[in-house]
């Protein structure tokens, strides 16, 4: 008879086994539906009208809270920034911070997560329940394909107004640090402006909005994988959507730690 520990190790070893072949089951689950969706783009037509309807609700009804999260943000850099700069005379470096970092990484990161918390939730929830429904099944009965007329318009809206998004977030992200800093924390209008266009060049809005774009295909395609595959009623729909969420928002800082050594 096996020992105790003998019995733990085994089963933790087999518990790591298993998730690692559930997770490359899934990693090449997401690329076979990348693929696919990729090779529809130009395929059908049939999917520009539902397009429009993606981005409306991906991006128009998305700005509120991007627009929020993007003024705090700036907001926010600017107060802890001065506390530490001001100890040293470097208030005017406060603009610098502000702008580089609104456009390099907090702008794209926080913008996407806040699209994957609320777009991807939507989409992996409402594939989910269209795959327990059995409505997937039926557009095939119908002779439509599932990827070309579900997941291309959502994976096109979200490809297209994730940079739209962060524009906007880098914005007021900017702008909120400028009247925190200018208005509330009497820094020198002059310099504050001058530093941050001398110091953030145009390279680092187009890196910035590469990221953003990368981070739109992730949490389209790991949603709509997720939703798309769903499994168990509601249940399983459930467990999709946080899945969908969860993993969209790993991905983002993952690739975005790559992407930051590639760009930068």
């Amino acid at each position: 008879m096996n020992s105790t520990p003998e019995l733990s190790l085994r089963n933790f070893l087999s518990d790591i086994g298993r998730s690692t072949i559930d997770g490359l089951y899934q990693l090449g689950g997401i690329t076979i539906l990348f693929l696919q969706t990729t090779s529809r783009l130009f395929s059908r037509l049939s999917w520009r009208v539902l397009f429009v309807k993606q981005c409306y609700q991906c991006g128009v009804l998305s700005l509120p809270v991007v627009l929020l999260t993007g003024a705090f943000t700036g907001m926010v850099l600017a107060v802890q920034s001065y506390y530490q700069f001001h100890q040293i005379t470097m208030d005017t470096a406060i603009g610098i911070l502000v702008g580089l970092s609104m456009t390099r990484e907090l702008g794209p990161v926080l913008t996407a997560v806040m699209v994957a918390g609320r777009v991807g939730a939507a989409m992996a929830a409402e594939l989910g329940t269209m795959r327990v429904t059995e409505q997937i099944d039926a557009l095939r009965t119908l002779a439509t394909d599932p990827v070309s007329y579900l997941i291309v318009p959502r994976f096109l809206a979200c490809m297209v107004v994730v940079p739209i998004l962060t524009t906007f977030a880098i914005f007021v992200g900017i702008l909120g640090g400028y009247v925190v800093g200018v208005k509330m924390l009497h820094i020198n209008h002059t310099f504050f402006i001058q530093n941050m266009v001398d110091y953030t060049k145009v390279s680092d809005l187009m890196s910035g909005l590469t990221k953003s774009v990368v981070f739109g295909v992730l949490v389209a395609i790991i949603s709509c994988y997720k939703g798309f595959f769903a499994e168990n009623g509601a249940e399983g729909v459930g467990i999709a959507t946080t899945e969908a969420v969860v993993y969209s928002c790993i991905s983002i800082l993952v690739s975005d730690f790559f992407l930051s050594i590639v760009l930068f």
